[in-house]
């Protein structure tokens, strides 16, 4: 019991909240930090990266391109305040497709991968877009949380590049699907 109330209170406290409290003002500074404190986001970030060594060649660079790219897109989307329905959701069901498609360790095409991560990159990026302070400068939070997001991309890579074996990066990915289905379930207030 003390370890499920344990961590529910830690997937709490890195949950998408602390994303909002980096400030009221749009900086780089604020902009790096918000994909690193909004769980969802570090996860799912880190996930791209990992994906990608598994798809390997090309793609390990190409795959988080794409995704910084239409992260771009759906922000400057968001910025527009134009509505986009179950965007925490989507975020949270990112999270779960990345880390089944990990633990699998199966080869995925290209066709499929490309536009998965395409869609997810759009709502993250509509949710960043979104959230970005009413004060200050937006062109510098979104440079921050694009730099930012490609940084995560590359730690990615670097975890799926050091680890030993592709059990580990199972282990891994089938975590991070039990994180998005935890952060779906207290979304839709099913927990």
């Amino acid at each position: 019991m003390n370890k499920y109330i344990f961590s529910t209170a830690l997937l709490y406290l890195l949950s998408t909240n602390l994303a909002f409290a980096v400030g009221g003002t749009a900086s780089v500074l604020t902009g790096l930090l918000h994909p690193i404190l909004g769980f969802d986001h570090l996860i799912a970030m880190i996930a791209v990266g990992l994906l990608s060594i598994q798809i390997g060649g090309k793609h390990i660079l190409g795959l988080p391109a794409c995704f910084v790219l239409i992260l771009f897109i759906g922000a400057l989307i968001g910025l527009l305040a134009i509505p986009i329905p179950q965007v925490e959701g989507v975020i949270s069901l990112s999270v779960i497709v990345l880390g089944i498609a990990i633990a699998s360790q199966s080869r995925i095409g290209i066709w499929i991968a490309y536009p998965i991560v395409a869609i997810f990159a759009f709502f993250h990026g509509h949710a960043h877009g979104g959230e970005i302070p009413s004060l200050g400068n937006p062109t510098s939070y979104i440079t921050g949380f694009l730099i930012a997001s490609a940084i995560l991309h590359f730690l990615g890579i670097g975890i799926g590049t050091i680890s030993r074996t592709k059990k580990i990066r199972s282990m891994i990915g089938a975590a991070f699907a039990g994180i998005g289905l935890h952060m779906i379930l207290l979304i839709y207030g099913l927990i």
